[in-house]
């Protein structure tokens, strides 16, 4: 796609994540009532988006209880604050195999369900935005694998459009967009797409600009894209995501820090990208413009 900067940039906060953060800020929130006051604190501060994963409350580990997902989403909706609901739905294909001569058993920490209970939490909250990640990847850890293979994705992807829910690809390299244009060719995503641009995530794409721009330039013209960096890389790509076309992701799901040696909330990163993408000349969107601009609709959760 031809690179033309983007004058109507919308934001999304990714409030929590599901890494092992929670010991290192106090500002990480665990329980789902400090996600959902982290998630509209961002929402004020300018996020037209609120990405989110849940934690056991007491532990701060990352979870799946539809009842919390259930917990924050209601929060959000009653609150004084409009904001775009976007839940992950990447839990539950966590891989951690045995190590290099006994790779099975699978090891702690495998978790690894069917495409209807990793979506369960999606057809009980019906948010507008769910994400996808677009295949399987070797994370950071060393014996562990993100595993989304093409039949769940196939599967997942299809119950998602069934749900009216948006589909956010997560593509951590070029061949998870590969397979996302083939998901739109095949009718189980529907076209235009919108896509979270993942650079930086060990070991997919490095958060070079070269690659970058060959991942913008393999997302096609008629799809929204957005895009994140890790760490200190945050910031300078929410300015390269607005030169480049797009629109922008912060957030402590993948930065802790305003600067160096100050740890952020949500809220101030938000507020630091908000005046990136203002010194640039562009225009920072609300949610009501998002869903215009992504055919989204506000439902009530189901039940």
């Amino acid at each position: 796609m031809p690179l033309e900067m983007n004058r109507e940039v919308f934001i999304t906060c990714a409030v929590t994540g599901s890494g092992a953060t929670q010991d290192r800020s106090p500002h990480v929130p665990r329980s789902p009532q400090q996600i959902a006051e982290s998630a509209i604190d961002a929402a004020k501060a300018g996020a037209a988006i609120i990405h989110c994963h849940v934690r056991d409350p007491e532990t701060g580990a990352p979870a799946r209880d539809i009842a919390f997902y259930r917990e924050v989403t209601d929060r959000i909706r009653d609150a004084e604050v409009d904001v775009v609901l976007n839940l992950t739905a990447g839990m539950g294909g966590d891989l951690v195999l045995g190590g290099t001569e006994t790779p099975l058993p699978p090891g702690a920490g495998t978790d690894m369900i069917g495409a209807e209970e990793r979506v369960a939490h999606i057809a009980a909250c019906l948010p507008e935005i769910c994400t996808l990640d677009c295949g399987t990847m070797n994370f950071a850890e060393a014996d562990y694998v993100m595993t989304n293979t093409p039949g769940m994705l196939r599967d997942m992807g299809a119950r998602m459009t069934a749900l009216g829910v948006m589909p956010e690809i997560e593509a951590f390299d070029t061949g998870h967009l590969w397979f996302a244009k083939e998901l739109v060719k095949e009718g189980v995503l529907t076209d235009p797409a919108l896509v979270q641009l993942c650079m930086g995530v060990p070991w997919g794409a490095p958060d070079d600009l070269s690659t970058f721009l060959a991942m913008v330039n393999a997302v096609p013209e008629s799809w929204t894209f957005s895009a994140f960096a890790l760490g200190r890389h945050q910031m300078p790509f929410v300015a390269a995501a607005v030169l480049a076309g797009g629109n922008v992701r912060v957030g402590l799901e993948d930065n802790l820090f305003l600067e160096k040696g100050v740890l952020a909330t949500n809220a101030q990163l938000v507020e630091k990208a908000v005046g990136i993408v203002e010194g640039l000349g562009a225009q920072v969107i609300g949610p009501d413009e998002v869903r215009a601009k992504l055919g989204l609709k506000k439902r009530a959760p189901a039940g």
